[in-house]
């Protein structure tokens, strides 16, 4: 839905990639299944198991466990009660659906966390995250709080928790995305 959303910084990135050499597709991909290992790595923590890491490669497991470290370092600083992970949900009214990373009780709060890896949080990222706490009101499961943990995947990219106190006009901004998404789907 928010591809709809002009994002000129791409060009440019994917530019820079391109002059030095770096097949920016490999490169994507590389970086998305680092972020879905560390995802698996999390979920798997809450739920006791171990993570299968044989489809991964020895660098993509040492910088998700990298991310595995830094979310633990914020937990042992926060109050974490996970009441759903990786939850797979859909709006019958807006249709549309998504899997909500983690929804919990963070130091006294119902809260949805969102876990992004990677080197920054940007706009589109508040509006996928207004968009997994409408998922969870429309299946009756209050969120007080929302909030974004960027997991660097090693030292350089860092870690950030950002929150936001309002969630209401990033749902609208993604709301009219999905209405723009729909249009155009009707048009072709």
């Amino acid at each position: 839905m928010l591809g709809v959303l002009n994002k000129p910084a791409l060009v440019n990135w994917a530019n820079k990639l391109g002059l030095q050499g770096i097949e920016v597709g490999k490169y994507v991909d590389d970086k998305a299944d680092i972020g879905t290992l560390a995802h698996q790595m999390i979920l798997d923590y809450f739920n006791g198991t171990e993570t299968d890491t044989s489809e991964y490669s020895r660098d993509q497991i040492e910088q998700a466990e990298n991310c595995l470290l830094s979310f633990w370092a914020w937990e042992k600083l926060n109050q974490l009660d996970v009441i759903k992970a990786e939850v797979p949900l859909v709006s019958q009214k807006y249709r549309y659906g998504g899997t909500i990373d983690c929804y919990c009780v963070l130091n006294g709060k119902r809260t949805l966390l969102d876990f992004k890896t990677g080197k920054a949080i940007y706009p589109e990222m508040f509006y996928q995250l207004a968009a997994y706490a409408q998922l969870l009101a429309d299946h009756d499961m209050v969120t007080e709080r929302w909030q974004i943990l960027r997991i660097g995947r090693d030292a350089n990219e860092g870690f950030e928790a950002r929150h936001v106190d309002d969630i209401h006009k990033y749902w609208q901004m993604y709301h009219l995305c999905l209405q723009i998404y729909n249009l155009k789907k009707e048009i072709k």
